[in-house]
């Protein structure tokens, strides 16, 4: 019997990322699907794009960490849009995401610049 292995080891095994950027990916996925859903309630959302994943997860960062963002994500190897198609496609080899055959691990690739986003661009909303 093959068991899934958990965030901690599928982390521990690959060396790139802290465990807790694949808990935060994994979790932005379902915080950004619901977003979408809210926002489109007519529409059915079953699979998202990378692009549309790397901008709810930036939107969650910002909302979570607001400025310290981009230090939280670095603190965790993640320092580029590309870095979350890494955890990504880590997460579906390990059975923890599913992808379509059209998906590519470039579709995160220079989505947005960290710098700009989180610190740049960074607003505080009341």
């Amino acid at each position: 019997m093959n068991t899934k292995k958990t965030i901690e080891q599928i982390a521990r095994s690959d060396g790139r990322y802290h465990p807790d950027a694949l808990r935060f990916v994994y979790e932005g996925l379902g915080t950004t699907v619901r977003k979408l859903r809210d926002q489109n309630p007519y529409d059915q959302i079953g699979h998202i794009t990378g692009e549309a994943l790397a901008k709810g997860l930036g939107e969650l960062a910002s909302e979570r960490w607001g400025r310290l963002a981009r230090t939280v994500l670095e603190n965790w190897n993640v320092k580029n849009t590309r870095d979350f198609g890494n955890i990504v496609y880590l997460m579906i080899e390990n059975e923890w995401m599913s992808a379509q055959p059209s998906d590519r691990i470039e579709d995160f690739d220079d989505v947005y610049d960290f710098e700009k986003v989180f610190e740049k661009q960074f607003r505080i909303t009341c």
